[in-house]
């Protein structure tokens, strides 16, 4: 069974547009649910393709690798943008296929003025997952913002397939131990776990992300600041191919380094995070001095939080941003 769920996952990287990203999950074979296999597809539409059209053409390429291997689809309830399928033999079931259909974000007038903008500016919106409210919010905006979805929350895998679907951007906020153990999260990275625990977790998470293009921290004052512990998880961010943002929750951390060397593509917050008041005066302040350092160095990295104060303020600024000569960009843009 792995080596059909290898053999379609191989037939939809060929299929795929350049810049789709296909991703396998291997079942364990303990029990029915654990047993199955798992492939996602982030599906990229070429301009001047319509979704349908690029969505047809990699299913005719799936099917033809699982009907040579007597494997039959079945259907299971989708949305306009993100399909859902099996692939059954002998009425059991042993691949479950995810794809979802991206554009960019913001098509049209907005995206083609923002375009002529030098200074560079990713604004990542963190804390998703918990409820549908604040999302729903976010994806109001049609701009290129990059949001980052808790695991294993009530709405999380639901939030990350349709923000993915929209065009936005999706990182896995990976739960870390922090100074002071405020708000701990029931799993989340903390000093003295195994290399081999650090990548079932992380493994774990993605898995309830599956549209994540990246990762950065939730919280983890303490464990971006441990270099054993950054250097057991950066391993299994380059296996997956996920770059990392490093939220810079302590002056302390060595996340970014230890990224580096590991080779995966890194980046980090470099100027203040954009809400620590929730007040719009605020919120207003901190994104000017965003928007002036991404003008002074040519790139920012901006972290803020769906509060309704965060999101009026950029409801009423993003506009303006292509005249200031700012261009909106995913955090993927700004890592190297």
């Amino acid at each position: 069974m792995h080596a059909i769920t290898r053999e379609l996952a191989r037939a939809a990287a060929a299929t795929a547009p350049a810049g789709s990203d296909v991703r396998t999950k291997l079942g364990s074979g303990e029990a029915p649910s654990a047993a199955m296999d798992h492939i996602s597809v982030i599906l990229h539409v070429r301009a001047g393709q319509t979704d349908q059209a690029e969505l047809a053409r990699l299913t005719r390429a799936l099917d033809g690798v699982a009907t040579s291997r007597g494997l039959v689809r079945n259907s299971l309830p989708a949305s306009e943008k993100v399909t859902r399928f099996e692939y059954r033999r002998a009425g059991t079931a042993t691949q479950s296929v995810l794809i979802v259909a991206v554009r960019p974000a913001g098509e049209g007038p907005a995206a083609a003025a923002q375009a002529q903008g030098k200074a560079r500016l990713a604004i990542i919106l963190d804390d998703l997952g918990g409820e549908r409210a604040p999302a729903d919010s976010i994806f109001e905006l049609r701009y290129p913002l990059t949001i980052s979805v808790l695991p294993n929350l009530a709405h999380s895998t639901e939030i990350a397939e349709e923000a993915a679907a929209r065009g936005y951007q999706v990182l896995l906020h990976l739960p870390m131990q922090s100074l002071g153990e405020e708000n701990p999260e029931p799993l989340e990275l903390r000093q003295g776990l195994a290399a081999g625990e650090v990548s079932r977790l992380v493994n774990d998470m993605l898995n309830s992300v599956p549209t994540a293009a990246g990762v950065n921290n939730h919280q983890g004052s303490l464990a971006t600041a441990d270099p054993l512990l950054m250097s057991e998880l950066m391993p299994v961010l380059a296996q997956r191919r996920l770059f990392f943002i490093d939220s810079r929750t302590t002056a302390a951390t060595v996340a970014y380094d230890t990224a580096r060397r590991a080779g995966v593509a890194a980046s980090f917050r470099n100027v203040p995070f954009l809400d620590d008041v929730a007040d719009p005066r605020a919120v207003s302040e901190q994104l000017e001095r965003a928007i002036r350092d991404a003008r002074q160095k040519g790139s920012a990295i901006a972290i803020g939080h769906p509060h309704p104060a965060t999101l009026e303020v950029l409801r009423q600024a993003l506009p303006r941003l292509a005249a200031r000569r700012v261009r909106l960009v995913y955090a993927s843009e700004l890592v190297q």
